[in-house]
């Protein structure tokens, strides 16, 4: 059992602003954005302060309007600002992506402009040695990794010190073909997984990038057979159209040598699956860290949350405990099961 710590989660990486065209408007014929905050591990730190969990997050912002709006919003969704940095240099910049909606058979497009943001700036001079003794569990991603390498030298000096400080590491391959290659990614993370507790990589990824072969069970437990990896978890998504996905998932416990799995969600009614991924992290974390370690719970928060984030427009995810162990009861109910929740 680990001493009480300030907080349960902290996430390092980048926050952007992003830019969609209302409904299914197209990026190059509407005449308007809204504009929401986003970022893989800021996604993932809402969800699980949403669920309960006191979480923070880990960048470096514009001190400029930008900047103040993502702060607002980091704070609006109940995660700590006290890990935000700001850049007051006069080139100062956030990342920005445009992001159109699909309909079949026109798929998701998105656009990015994320050169030179100030998250490129961010250093471990930025932050005091408090820092690494303040959580429970410390999470970033191969998309951080893959974003300069004065990010990347600052993610793995993290990782190390966190994990000198008995503070769990949770990392999400999350590979971005944008980013790097495949034979990139491969090379760096490979290098940060003897640090890494709790490993998030898709069957997908972990063939494509990592060159794995054989049954999905069988990879899972490699990663645990050559690095000291606790847990594996693997999202499996059936997208059928843009708008009709199935989701589900396996985990592996290497201390049990167990895999956790349950029947998927089917014919998910998607609003919008950016962030989705995420989400399933925050609910893994969730049932990991407030049900000391139990996979079947990390599976079942994890499940529900990205479901229910598909049908929820923007990057963030807004739900409650209450909501998401509903819709878990619901899941595992086999009798009639009451059309409005009253």
């Amino acid at each position: 059992m680990m001493e009480k710590r300030d907080f349960d989660l902290l996430s390092l990486g980048e926050i952007m602003l992003r830019l969609s065209p209302p409904d299914n408007e197209r990026i190059t014929r509407g005449e308007g954005f809204g504009k929401q905050a986003g970022g893989a591990e800021l996604n993932s730190a809402a969800g699980a302060a949403m669920l309960g969990l006191r979480c923070g997050i880990i960048s470096k912002l514009p001190a400029n309007d930008l900047g103040t709006y993502i702060k607002n919003r980091v704070r609006l969704c109940g995660v700590s600002d006290d890990y935000l940095v700001y850049d007051q240099e006069k080139d100062a910049r956030l990342g920005v992506y445009y992001y159109e909606n699909g309909a079949y058979p026109r798929k998701p497009r998105i656009v990015y402009d994320r050169k030179n943001t100030s998250m490129n700036k961010i250093s471990v001079g930025d932050y005091d040695e408090a820092l690494y003794s303040a959580a429970r569990c410390f999470h970033t991603s191969g998309i951080t990794l893959a974003l300069s390498s004065q990010v990347r030298e600052t993610a793995v000096e993290m990782m190390k010190r966190f994990k000198e400080q008995g503070t769990l590491i949770s990392f999400d391959v999350n590979f971005r073909g944008n980013l790097w290659t495949g034979a990139e990614a491969k090379a760096c993370i490979e290098s940060v997984l003897p640090y890494v507790d709790i490993f998030f990589c898709s069957e997908d990824t972990a063939r494509l990038t990592f060159l794995k072969e054989g049954k999905l069970r069988d990879i899972m437990r490699s990663f645990a057979e050559e690095y000291p990896i606790s847990i594996v978890a693997s999202t499996q998504r059936v997208v059928h159209s843009p708008k009709r996905h199935s989701f589900g998932s396996v985990i592996y416990s290497a201390r049990e040598d167990l895999f956790y799995e349950e029947a998927p969600y089917r014919d998910i009614e998607v609003v919008d699956r950016i962030g989705s991924g995420d989400a399933y992290i925050s609910g893994v974390l969730y049932g990991l860290l407030s049900h000391e370690g139990e996979c079947g719970c990390a599976l079942e928060y994890g499940n529900a949350v990205s479901a229910l984030k598909n049908t929820i427009p923007g990057d963030l995810i807004y739900t409650d405990l209450k909501e998401i162990q509903g819709i878990i009861k619901e899941h595992k109910a086999t009798g009639r099961i009451a059309e409005m929740d009253r």
